[in-house]
């Protein structure tokens, strides 16, 4: 049975990189799509999710706290195997259903942040399903062009950062346990994003003339905002830190990133989109 509100949101999405309007504009949303259990056809579903430890991703089958599970839930019973769209990527995922001590344990540390789900729940008997999606297969970013592939990405994590600051900025004096996931998450992300950086995208560029100061400003910069990352992740390790303090070093970190993004595309996709690239 067509979803004409999904089907729109899905299209948005897909067309924005992982931008949407409406209620859930800034959410992070993902695409899920399944295999249907009874009918063998791809089904996509868009739905909120949270970050996890290592490589996973959360997902809550709440079908907005409805007596049923959603239909891609009786899916991922049926066929674990699926692919996940976050805007910049594309990649398969194994779905694991979280049972028992592990379920409720993130459940309820998914409230801390979302406390949205609480409410379906309890308007619910059932007890609503916590999915992982964890990645098995890779996928290149969601673009035309290297150059474009850097946007989409910088844009992915332009779309966390405004998240997190959200969420401290609405935290309460304490730090809790998703929200340290979170800020951790999105630490290791960009760590990682600049190691490809270093090792990969400037030495391909590096022999192209007028590239010497560009690369040697991006290098400092990454070296700048390391230092950032390595001071906000000991300050989410430390049980005694409160939120006041976290607000103020992401609130420094954002500004550092979005500057040094913006300078990266002015200066870097050109030389990534010239002559001889691509």
């Amino acid at each position: 049975m067509p979803n004409h509100f999904n089907d729109a949101i899905i299209d948005e999405f897909r067309a924005n990189h992982g931008r949407v309007g409406g209620p859930f504009a800034d959410s992070r949303l993902l695409l899920l799509t399944t295999v249907g259990a009874r009918t063998g056809r791809p089904h996509t579903t868009p739905l909120g999710y949270l970050p996890d430890t290592g490589d996973r991703l959360l997902v809550v089958a709440s079908a907005g706290g409805t007596p049923r599970h959603p239909a891609w839930y009786h899916n991922i019973r049926a066929n674990p195997l699926v692919t996940v769209e976050n805007g910049a990527f594309t990649y398969q995922a194994e779905a694991t259903v979280l049972t028992g001590a592990e379920r409720d344990r993130i459940f309820a540390r998914i409230v801390e942040v979302a406390p949205g789900y609480a409410d379906y729940q309890a308007q619910t008997t059932r007890v609503i399903p916590v999915v992982a999606l964890t990645q098995v297969a890779p996928g290149p970013p969601n673009a035309s062009s290297f150059g474009e592939g850097l946007r989409v990405v910088h844009d992915a994590f332009r779309l966390e950062l405004a998240a997190i600051r959200r969420e401290v900025a609405d935290s309460g004096p304490a730090l809790g346990a998703q929200l340290r996931i979170n800020c951790l998450s999105l630490c290791q992300g960009l760590g990682y994003h600049h190691r490809m950086e270093d090792n990969g995208i400037f030495p391909a560029l590096a022999g192209q003339p007028g590239t010497a100061a560009v690369l040697d400003r991006l290098r400092v910069e990454h070296e700048r905002i390391a230092a950032l990352l390595a001071q906000l992740q000991h300050l989410i390790a430390d049980p005694t830190a409160d939120a006041a303090r976290l607000r103020a070093e992401v609130d420094r970190l954002t500004g550092e990133v979005e500057e040094h993004l913006a300078y990266e595309e002015e200066h870097l996709i050109p030389l990534m989109e010239g002559p001889g690239q691509g």
